[in-house]
């Protein structure tokens, strides 16, 4: 029989092992309650010895074990208790390189798709996930290579050069797109070509998304989808019809964005919102306050509602341009005034004429406040000594003073600070929505973001050093799912908190709501269970910190020390 784990000493006849699990009994548990080795292995049938679930929960616990990158499982499950991750006794080399390539392709032979959807229906079942908005978003992810075989029909996306999201147009990519419930908790996701708009992945999501959700037994009219501004295509809002509720960003490049901006600016009817941060402000992070105002659009023959948000983090690039068209603008009024100061007029009627048509040129944040000046004009020569000196003449010029128009620079600074959201989502009804809640709802597509961040981390994106875009594909499908149980934790937490309407202690014992899943794993760091004969027992007991946060999870404490099945 194989290990269990770890290196052995033997005392009174009785074999002692130990193996550090850190938070690994966690995931295993989370994994259990999703029925994910279950899934797989009616998934995907294989005429080999080892089961394909067993093999993807081995890469899930890599994946989510901290160690880099995703690779030589076999040695990765050396020394740990494999009977407690697994639920039974397996060899190391149970995991070896031919085994998880194997089940790799068998994975994308199945359709990773499929897999992953089945998976993502159980989260919902069994976790009580909340449809009501479904979060899309694209990203791009490099890979280092060449990949002279990863393009054509028979593959299933190209990879090629495109536009890098994180600024590495030297590499070749691909582009993933998902869509998560929840705020971030991935129900799909899709690989694309490495030069695919994100305007034509959104038309191909909108073509799928209500018979996605129906799968997952959510209505077409149950969930609003969320996306950025790519969306704002004719053909997009085409296939949006009546048929999807929806929520974005109007994009500024549409004229109706400026206009209805500028409306709000000079009606000057906000609605204030305050700060929408869940985290504390600090005196060097005060956090954004926002104000609303409603209004309406019109594109392309159809009117939707626009909602004006300001936010007082200015957009720093459109304040930078104002900063650039400032200095611009102080030029211009500057060669213009120095025509001004040239001229000499030999009766004051001409020069309150000339100050008039002065005081009438501006520019676009710049005025000129003019006044007339008497300039005398002497003969040639010294004056007498203690005489005076008689002018011979009065003549008149202009006295200019440029200044900048406050009230024009306001307002742009203020439409610097604003954006434009669209929605065909009403304001009525039991389901309607206010401008507030649309803006709330918006507000959490940054949580899809950091699900990009938790993909693209350095010791993944190292493991993509694949040939093929089948591999590449099956690997995808192993890095969500660990996204899905991940999110998952971090959901279960939050919840839990909310509904007692508690803390755990965060970091720096910090009391916090909100926990994160890596924060979790920090206060497991270090657990270590010792296998006397067949009995597993903890190292040292669980400190009250660990206790806190099984009872927020809803784990037992003994998943640290019971082989149950991973099924």
């Amino acid at each position: 029989m194989a290990q269990p784990f770890g290196p052995k000493a033997t005392i009174n006849d009785q074999n002692i092992s130990a193996a550090k699990v850190d938070h690994l009994p966690i995931v295993k548990h989370y994994a259990q309650r999703l029925g994910l080795v279950e899934v797989v292995n009616r998934l995907v049938p294989t005429q080999m010895e080892v089961e394909p679930g067993v093999i993807v929960l081995g890469m899930v616990l890599d994946t989510l074990s901290g160690r880099s990158p995703l690779y030589h499982l076999e040695e990765a499950f050396e020394d740990c208790d494999r009977g407690l991750l697994f639920g039974k006794e397996l060899a190391a080399s149970y995991f070896n390189d031919d085994n998880v390539g194997r089940v790799l392709e068998l994975l994308y032979e199945v359709g990773t798709q499929k897999i992953f959807s089945s998976v993502s229906v159980a989260a919902l079942q069994r976790f009580g996930l909340s449809t009501a908005h479904v979060h899309f978003d694209t990203t791009s992810v490099n890979l280092y290579g060449d990949y002279p075989n990863a393009a054509g029909e028979q593959a299933p996306f190209d990879i090629t050069h495109g536009y890098s999201k994180d600024k590495r147009g030297d590499l070749k990519q691909f582009v993933l797109s998902m869509l998560c419930v929840g705020g971030d908790v991935p129900i799909y996701a899709q690989i694309e070509d490495g030069n695919a708009s994100d305007k034509s992945v959104n038309h191909g999501v909108l073509s799928i998304v209500s018979e996605h959700m129906n799968t997952h037994g959510v209505e077409a009219d149950a969930f609003i989808y969320v996306a950025d501004s790519a969306l704002v295509t004719e053909g997009n809002l085409e296939q949006i019809g009546d048929e999807i509720r929806f929520i974005t960003r109007l994009p500024a490049t549409y004229n109706e964005c400026e206009r209805v901006v500028r409306s709000a600016i000079e009606t000057g009817q906000w609605q204030e919102i305050g700060r929408l941060a869940q985290s504390r402000a600090t005196q060097h992070r005060p956090g954004a306050s926002y104000r609303v105002h409603e209004g309406e659009v019109s594109l392309y023959d159809k009117t939707y509602r626009a909602i004006v948000v300001y936010s007082s983090a200015h957009d720093q690039r459109r304040l930078k341009r104002l900063e650039r068209e400032l200095k611009a603008s102080e030029a211009q009024i500057e060669q213009l005034s120095q025509g001004y100061l040239k001229k000499r007029f030999f009766c004051r009627a001409d020069a309150e004429a000339a100050a008039g048509e002065a005081m009438a040129q501006r520019t676009a944040l710049h005025q000129m406040t003019v006044s007339v000046q008497e300039c005398p004009r002497y003969g040639p020569g010294r004056p007498k000594k203690d005489t005076p000196r008689v002018p011979v003449a009065v003549e008149y010029g202009l006295n200019v003073e440029i200044s900048e128009d406050s009230d024009a620079l306001a307002k742009r600074r203020e439409a610097a600070g604003c954006f434009v959201l669209l929605s065909n989502v009403p304001d009525q009804d039991h389901d309607g929505y206010s401008a507030e809640k649309i803006l709330r709802t918006y507000k959490e597509q940054h949580a899809i973001e950091k699900n990009y961040g938790f993909l693209k981390d350095d010791q993944i994106v190292n493991a993509l050093f694949l040939k093929r875009p089948e591999r590449i594909e099956a690997l995808g499908l192993i890095l969500l799912i660990s996204l899905l149980i991940w999110r998952l934790i971090e959901y279960a937490m939050r919840t839990d908190l909310a509904q007692r309407n508690t803390t755990v202690p965060g970091w720096d014992n910090k009391p916090t709501q909100r926990p994160t899943a890596y924060m979790m794993t920090w206060k497991f760091k270090g657990i270590l269970i010792l296998c006397v004969g067949h009995q597993r027992r903890l190292a040292k007991p669980l400190t009250r910190v660990q206790e806190v946060f099984l009872e927020a999870l809803h784990v037992p404490q003994s998943c640290f020390t019971q082989c149950a099945r991973a099924g």
